[in-house]
């Protein structure tokens, strides 16, 4: 691993190697706490994969392995909370991608089970800071319960290893009102009905409120005294937890009616409801505030939905759903493009966004809104040792991460991307 000169090794190292310890201690540099203002010429001491002690007197044990940071960050390492890591490698190439199960319904299923622990996109993307990760299951039919997401470290030789949560969150993709069809016969796109579009989209509604009805009839008949047991079903005891309010529902949604729809059914059946995409959420922002619904947003470098929005819509929607008062994260939904998840939340800062909450939205709110908040995304006492050291803004895409730390160990920063520059740069002309 490549060490930047002003990261000191007080030990006698191989060159540019940083050793395993049980306890390590971070020398200098401003520390990003998230909690209160930076502290300048701070220290972190870790122990045992977690964060012991921070402040600018703290000291570690004789023999402690210091890492001296220099003028340079420390923050909390970044959690893109919906991702597809681990389970999609190369999207044109069917067999490296293990992301969907057939079937609208299937919400037993975890994220976890499919992790590919090898895959070059997990070492690319901590390298850019990235130190865990929600997995997502993805729809084949376009709506339904396509299962749960998994939380894990983007760190380690299994996927036990990596595994921080089974499962932070039963996966809804919202059905979408379908106006227009493919017409075999013509080889073109023709426009529907709007009547028979409506009455497609109503019956999946429909689904989904009944599949949650009977997953909370089952619970009660599970939990009841006295009650026939039914035989156990994977799916209903999934939708069961959702129903009894012990795992939230993360509704993937968009547009405004869909937003809607999503919210009266949450509301109805009492479930504890995350809206993840929102593109269209500025048009509901008053009624997410007033349900306290947090957003996992994502790509804030993207076009706007539709043609006739102003070009910077994409942009400016963290900004209006902070101001509204709307726990807000960014997350990039993908594997490709997870190692970016730092420049979404900075170009959003550019329109409107207070930087220090740019930063907590790849950070601590990703972990507050999945029920994680107790031991990631900030850097106090208690939590996990999982953090970072940069030599500048992280959400500036000149900075360098210079060191990634997850459960107290520095992580090599090797990967594809490092390996290919350096094997083109080295050619004879």
């Amino acid at each position: 691993m490549k060490i930047s000169p002003a990261l000191v090794i007080a030990t006698v190292l191989s060159p540019g190697a940083v050793p395993a310890a049980d306890e390590l201690l971070i020398v200098g540099g401003r520390v990003h706490t998230l909690v209160g203002p930076p502290i300048e010429g701070g220290r972190v001491l870790i122990v045992d994969g977690r964060i012991a002690a921070v402040g600018t007197e703290v000291e570690g044990a004789a023999g402690v392995t210091r890492l001296e940071a220099g003028d340079h960050h420390v923050f909390p390492g970044f959690f893109d909370s919906m991702s597809t890591l681990g389970i999609s490698e190369i999207a044109s190439v069917r067999a490296t991608v293990d992301s969907a199960e057939l079937g609208a319904i299937q919400p037993h299923l975890l994220g976890l089970t499919a992790v590919h622990p090898p895959s070059e996109m997990i070492p690319v993307t901590r390298a850019n800071g990235v130190t865990h990760a929600g997995v997502v299951p993805q729809s084949r039919s376009g709506y339904g319960f396509p299962g749960q997401v998994s939380a894990i470290q983007l760190d380690g030789w299994t996927a036990e290893e990596m595994r921080i949560e089974d499962s932070v969150g039963l996966v809804l993709v919202w059905p979408s009102m379908q106006l227009r069809s493919f017409d075999r016969d013509a080889g073109r796109r023709v426009d529907r009905p709007f009547k028979e579009a409506k009455k497609e989209y109503d019956k999946k509604v429909e689904e989904i409120r009944q599949w949650l009805v009977a997953g909370g009839r089952y619970a009660h008949a599970r939990g009841a005294e006295g009650s026939v047991v039914p035989d156990r079903d994977l799916r209903l005891e999934s939708l069961g937890r959702v129903v009894e309010g012990r795992l939230p529902v993360i509704v993937r949604a968009d547009r405004a009616r869909q937003i809607r729809d999503a919210v009266d059914l949450a509301t109805s059946l009492s479930l504890r409801m995350i809206l993840a995409g929102g593109r269209e959420a500025w048009k509901e922002k008053e009624l997410l505030a007033e349900m306290k619904i947090p957003v996992i947003l994502g790509a804030s470098q993207a076009l706007p939905l539709h043609e006739d929005d102003p070009y910077d819509r994409s942009y400016t929607l963290a900004g209006e759903l902070h101001e509204a008062g709307i726990p807000i994260a960014f997350s990039t939904f993908s594997a490709e493009k997870s190692r970016v998840l730092p420049y979404e939340a900075g170009q959003a800062v550019a329109f409107g966004l207070p930087w220090e909450e740019a930063v907590r939205a790849i950070s601590r709110r990703p972990a507050e809104i999945l029920g994680l908040g107790d031991r990631f995304g900030t850097l106090e006492p208690g939590k996990v040792a999982n953090l970072i050291i940069t030599d500048g803004d992280p959400l500036e895409i000149r900075t360098q991460v210079l060191e990634v730390i997850i459960r107290g160990q520095p992580v090599d920063l090797d990967n594809k991307h490092t390996r290919l520059y350096n094997k083109y740069r080295a050619r004879r002309r």
